[in-house]
């Protein structure tokens, strides 16, 4: 692990740089149109409900990354896992090692908490990521698609009744 990174958890406070780490990611993946988080739906969810965890990688005192992950179960384990749903490393920190730093840190924190597995998702057009995933050992899992609802597809499915 580079030890000129430090990390950090995000706090209450954080919500407009977790935020801004979020705008940054979606605007690398050209997806910045489909962003509708704002600082008040970060705050509910991550430290409200608590239903996500946000690390920060720090290069002295400043955030030049961030993780933001939380807990998903597998039956066949039974037990749970860490669910990385999504990493940025800003551009002029990046060749340095903090991508791997921060996954070595998920991995310690599955680990520490008894996690079954780490996973996550990566676009299909992103081949410097998958690239670096399998780098360091990470199994692409392509006997599985991802499958989403969302949106007037997700509310029109559970709230009509002819889908019973």
């Amino acid at each position: 692990m580079n030890t000129n990174l430090k990390f950090r958890y995000a706090q209450r406070e954080d919500a407009q740089l977790i935020l801004w780490f979020i705008k940054e990611l979606a605007t690398y993946e050209k997806m910045l149109d489909d962003v509708i988080a704002n600082e008040a739906i970060l705050t509910e969810w991550i430290f409200d409900k608590q239903k996500a965890e946000v690390i920060f990688a720090m290069e002295g005192d400043k955030e030049v990354g961030f993780a933001l992950f939380f807990h998903n179960f597998s039956t066949f384990l039974g037990r749970s896992g860490l669910y990385l749903e999504d990493l940025f490393v800003i551009p002029e920190a990046r060749n340095k090692g903090y991508g791997k730093s921060i996954l070595k840190k998920l991995a310690s924190i599955a680990v520490e908490r008894k996690c079954g597995r780490l996973e996550w998702c990566c676009l299909d057009w992103n081949q410097p990521s998958i690239d670096f995933y399998l780098s360091l050992g990470a199994t692409p899992m392509s006997d599985w698609t991802t499958y989403r609802m969302a949106g007037d597809t997700l509310e029109k499915f559970a709230n009509n009744p002819m889908n019973m």
